[in-house]
């Protein structure tokens, strides 16, 4: 049993290795200029356009929300249609159908509140 994690084992190592030698290499042979435009906020060299503590309407942490929600769904959905494609001519096929349609009803429950809160104006 322990010789089929033998070589992840030594994956992982040699990763770490690798990515400690290159990290190694970039301090001890790599330039280390400071100056002020590479200490400001963004280290790109170019001026800041706004300050960086300003208020940010909560509605646009509710629409990025409900679209990881969103994508995560969509993204959900593409592994059951594989599976579901190989299972819907035996005797799970409805059961997955079944459980498919009590999420998408879930989500749809959900679209409909959010949409009803207004969730989705801008205004």
């Amino acid at each position: 049993m322990t010789q089929s994690y033998f070589p992840i084992l030594i994956m992982l190592i040699l990763a770490v290795v690798i990515g400690a030698t290159i990290l190694g290499l970039n301090w001890v042979l790599g330039r280390h200029q400071r100056n002020p435009s590479k200490l400001s906020p963004y280290e790109s060299g170019v001026p800041p356009l706004d300050e960086n503590r300003k208020r940010i309407n909560v509605r646009f942490y509710q629409i990025a929300m409900l679209f990881i929600l969103f994508d995560i769904e969509a993204a959900f959905l593409y592994p059951w249609a594989v599976i579901y494609r190989d299972a819907a001519q035996g005797p799970s096929g409805m059961f997955l159908f079944g459980e498919m349609a009590v999420f998408i009803g879930l989500l749809a429950v959900g679209y409909v509140y959010v949409w009803k809160k207004k969730a989705f104006d801008w205004h």
